[in-house]
């Protein structure tokens, strides 16, 4: 499903496409002198933001199927990483250890190793702004900690589970379709991106976007036939609108 957005982006070129047409109504009395709203300039435009939509919509599959395989390899990551405290835990290892793998499991989890610091209101001072993100989230931290952690179980001779889910080997393999799969995403994002920067110059841009073009079509429309004639009625009600800044 589109989201609101991209159907925002398809309802401005639909009622553009509306709009040159009611302008090809109009025969010879649509003879504007402005340059970029003259008919052809408006099908060139039209055909460009078609155009912008279509690369848009043909690169969007690659990358949410991307998201949506990284989702299923990651999400019972969490659990796995319970699996593998409590394997360690369950090894004839040093306690050391298992406070150093500890360290590791709760960056994995997001978790705190200590309890957020509360405002108190009896004081001046906002004390909660003195904690530190203890978040490390990203898919990019958490394949970086998790290389972290199996490194550090691998060099323990005494880490050595029954359990295939939570050997070294199995949790290496496991690592590296984590770390494609976050590759995967990021190459069909960027050429995403570059079509969605491209798509909103077509647009949006401030001088000569299909959003300020339409606009200034609607100028002329009234200033040729006036504000209560029945020409302007039929442009005035097509909406064109700007995406809102993030």
């Amino acid at each position: 499903m589109a989201s609101s957005s991209e159907t925002g982006h398809a309802k401005n070129v639909a009622n553009f496409e509306t709009l040159k047409g009611f302008c090809n109504g109009y025969g010879s009395q649509y003879d504007p002198s402005k340059a970029n709203i003259k008919l052809t300039a408006l099908g060139t435009k039209l055909t460009a933001a078609q155009g912008a939509l279509t690369n848009v919509n043909s690169l969007l599959p690659a990358w949410q199927n991307g998201v949506d395989s990284r989702e299923i390899i990651f999400n019972p990551f969490s659990k796995l990483v319970t699996k593998i405290q409590n394997a360690v835990e369950a090894s004839d290892v040093t306690v050391q250890f298992i406070k150093d793998v500890k360290t590791l499991t709760r960056k994995l989890q997001g978790k705190r190793a200590t309890p957020k610091i509360k405002d108190n209101p009896a004081t001046p001072e906002d004390e909660s702004l003195k904690n530190i993100s203890a978040s490390q989230m990203s898919f990019d931290q958490r394949i970086e900690n998790f290389d972290k952690l199996i490194t550090l179980l691998a060099s323990n001779s005494a880490y050595t589970p029954s359990e295939t889910a939570v050997k070294v080997a199995t949790l290496t393999t496991l690592k590296g379709t984590m770390s494609s799969s976050n590759t995967n995403v990021k190459d069909a994002y960027t050429p995403l991106s570059n079509a969605r920067i491209s798509r909103d110059v077509i647009l949006y841009d401030d001088n000569n976007g299909l959003v300020k073009c339409a606009s200034d079509v609607k100028k002329y429309i009234k200033s040729v036939f006036g504000g209560t004639s029945a020409q302007y009625k039929q442009v005035s009600k097509l909406q064109f609108k700007k995406p809102k800044k993030p």
